[in-house]
C-alpha cells in the first residue's frame, strides 16, 4: 500500500477526468481598459480594508487571457500579520452584456483553479457562459501558484511517500507502526518546510479569502461554479457570507457531514459501482482483457490486486507497482466513461507483466511528471487541507473493523481503501472544521448537481446537501462520470447555463 493510498478516501480534483484534455482556450484579446480592478466601497471590519479594496492588475499572460495576484492574510482573525499570494486568471466577457465574474473551482483539495481556466477553459464553462461572464480560476491558499504547501524539497522523497509500498501484512501491528511513522515524517517535513501557513490552508480560510476575491473584482455578490471539493468550499462560503451569494452552482456535491469513513465507504461504494459499469462496457469490446461475467471479472481484478501486493511489479525506472498504485491507476480512468480505454489497455499490459501504463495513469493522478518531477503540489496541498479541515482518533482496533465492513461493502476496492486513520492523527496542527450539516439560512438560491453513478462524489451526497442547504435545488443527471456540467447532457448544460445567466431556477429536478 503506498502512502498515497491512505488519502484517495477523499474528493479527487476534478480537472483529472479526462487524461485526454487538452488546451481548449480560443484566441480573444482583452481590452487594455479593464486592466484593473475596481473594488466595491463595502463596509468590512477594522483591518480587512487593505484586503478588500486592493486593486487587482492585471496583465496579459497569454491567448485571451490575464493574470494577477491577490493579497490575503494568513490568519483572517489576525489580519495585520503575515499574507499569502494568491495566483489569478482570467478569460473577460466575450460579448457587449457582461454580467460579472464567475469564479470557478475544479475540486481537489489542492487542484489548480488557474490551470483549469488557463488550459481548458472551455471544458470548464460554456461558450454562453464566456459570453457574459469573466471566467476567473484562482489557486487557493496552499496550492501550486498561490503562496503554497511544501513538504519535500526532492522529488525523490516524494516519490518515496506517495508509491513507497509499506513492509509487513496490512493491518498488522507492525505494518500500522511503520504506516503512522512514515506520515509522521511527512507532517514533521511540512511543518518545517512550509511553516505558519500549514495551519491555515483550511477550507474556511480558503472562504474568507473567496469573499475577497469577489469585493477586489468588484461584485457585490458571489457567482461560483464548483466542482467536487469546489462543492464544500461553496457551502463554506455560503455558511459564513450567506447575504453575499449570488449564483452558486455545486456540481458533484460533497457532504459536509458525512465523518470520514462515512466518505470513505460511500465513495468505495461508488468506484466499485463504477467498476462494474466498466466491466459491462467492457465485455462488448474487441479488446477486453476479461472473459466470463461481472462477477469472475471483478474477483480477478480482486486476485490480481492480492498478487501485486504479495510480488509487487518492477517499473523501467525502478519503482515498484503494488496494489494502492494499481488501485490509484484504476480510478483515474474511472471519473469518466470517456477514459475506459484507458483502463482495459491498463488490464491488459499489467497481466502481461508491464507496468508503464499504470505508472502512467497514476503519474498523471499524482501530478508526477515524466522526469520524475513534481510542478505542481496537488498531493501535498491535498493532505494538508484534508487534515486541517476534519480528522477522526485512529486506533488499531478500530480501523481493523472499520476494514472488515469496507471490505463487505466494496469487495474490490474497499480493502484499498482502508487504514487511512494514520494519516493525520501526527498532523502538527489542529483541525479547524466541524464535520456538521451546512443549511446556510438566508442565502440565495443555489444548484445542487448530483450524477447517479458517480464514482467520487455519490449521488446520495447531491440529495442530502441540496436537502440541508435552505435554498438547496437539486439537478440530478442520470449517467456515468464525476460531475455533470458541460460534459453531459443539454439538459444538465441549459440548466446551469439559465441559472447563472437569467437567475432561473428549476421549480422541480428536471432529472437530465
Amino acid at each position: 500500500m503506498s502512502r498515497r493510498s491512505r488519502f484517495l478516501g477523499v474528493c479527487a480534483a476534478a480537472i483529472v477526468v479526462s487524461l485526454a484534455l487538452s488546451g481548449c482556450v480560443s484566441w480573444f484579446m482583452p481590452p487594455e481598459s479593464s486592466m484593473t480592478s475596481t473594488p466595491t466601497e463595502e463596509a468590512v471590519e477594522p483591518g480587512l480594508e487593505p484586503f478588500y479594496k486592493q486593486v487587482l492588475e492585471w496583465s496579459n499572460c497569454g491567448d485571451a487571457l490575464q493574470c494577477a495576484t491577490a493579497i490575503a492574510p494568513v490568519d483572517w482573525q489576525n489580519p495585520e500579520g503575515d499574507t499569502v499570494e494568491l495566483a489569478l486568471v482570467r478569460q473577460t466577457a466575450r460579448g457587449d452584456d457582461r454580467i460579472g465574474s464567475l469564479l470557478v473551482n475544479p475540486g481537489g483539495p489542492g487542484g489548480s483553479g488557474f490551470d483549469f481556466v488557463s488550459d481548458s477553459v472551455d471544458y470548464a464553462t460554456s461558450e454562453a457562459l464566456q459570453s457574459q461572464f469573466d471566467v476567473v480560476g484562482f489557486d487557493p491558499r496552499g496550492v501550486n501558484r498561490s503562496t503554497r504547501v511544501t513538504c519535500y524539497s526532492q522529488p525523490e522523497e516524494l516519490d518515496e511517500y506517495i508509491y513507497g509500498i509499506t513492509p509487513g501484512e496490512k493491518g498488522s501491528d507492525d505494518w500500522i507502526a511503520a504506516s503512522t511513522e512514515a506520515s509522521a515524517q511527512f507532517a514533521q517535513q511540512c511543518s518545517e518546510q512550509t511553516g505558519p501557513l500549514l495551519g491555515f490552508v483550511d477550507t474556511p480560510s480558503a472562504a474568507r479569502d473567496l469573499d475577497m476575491l469577489r469585493a477586489a473584482l468588484g461584485d457585490t455578490t458571489l457567482n461560483f461554479l464548483g466542482y467536487s471539493y469546489g462543492t464544500l468550499l461553496g457551502q463554506v462560503y455560503a455558511e459564513i457570507f450567506p447575504e453575499k451569494t449570488g449564483r452558486l452552482v455545486l456540481d458533484g456535491a460533497v457532504d459536509p457531514a458525512a465523518s470520514e469513513f462515512e466518505a470513505t465507504k460511500a465513495q468505495a461504494q461508488g468506484f466499485e459501482r463504477a467498476l462494474n459499469a466498466f466491466l459491462v462496457d467492457c465485455a462488448g469490446a474487441k479488446d477486453c482483457p476479461f472473459t466470463g461475467t461481472t462477477d469472475q471479472s471483478l474477483a480477478s481484478i480482486r486476485t490480481l490486486l492480492d498478487r501485486l501486493d504479495a510480488s509487487p511489479l518492477a517499473d523501467t525506472d525502478g519503482r515498484k507497482l503494488g496494489s494502492a498504485t494499481m488501485f490509484t491507476a484504476i480510478i483515474l480512468p474511472l471519473y469518466s466513461q470517456d477514459n475506459w480505454a484507458y483502463l482495459r489497455q491498463l488490464f491488459t499490459t499489467v497481466m502481461q507483466g508491464d507496468a508503464s501504463i499504470a505508472f502512467d495513469l497514476a503519474d498523471s493522478y499524482n501530478g508526477r511528471g515524466a522526469d520524475g518531477t513534481y510542478a505542481e503540489n496537488q498531493t501535498e496541498a491535498f493532505i494538508a487541507i484534508n487534515c486541517l479541515d476534519a480528522r477522526e482518533p485512529a486506533s488499531n482496533d478500530r480501523m481493523r473493523e472499520q476494514a472488515a465492513e469496507l471490505a463487505l461493502a466494496a469487495p474490490v476496492f474497499g480493502p484499498q481503501m482502508s487504514y487511512g486513520d494514520p494519516g493525520c492523527a501526527n498532523w502538527p496542527v489542529e483541525a479547524k472544521r466541524d464535520r456538521v450539516a451546512i443549511s446556510a439560512p438566508g442565502a440565495a438560491d443555489m444548484l445542487v448537481i448530483g450524477t447517479t453513478n458517480d464514482p467520487a462524489t455519490p449521488y446520495e451526497w447531491a440529495k442530502t446537501v441540496a436537502g440541508n442547504l435552505d435554498s438547496g435545488h437539486l439537478v440530478t443527471y442520470d449517467g456515468e462520470g464525476h460531475t455533470a456540467y458541460n460534459k453531459s447532457n443539454d439538459c444538465v448544460n441549459t440548466t446551469v447555463d439559465d441559472f447563472l445567466l437569467k437567475g432561473v431556477v428549476p421549480s422541480t429536478d428536471p432529472n437530465c
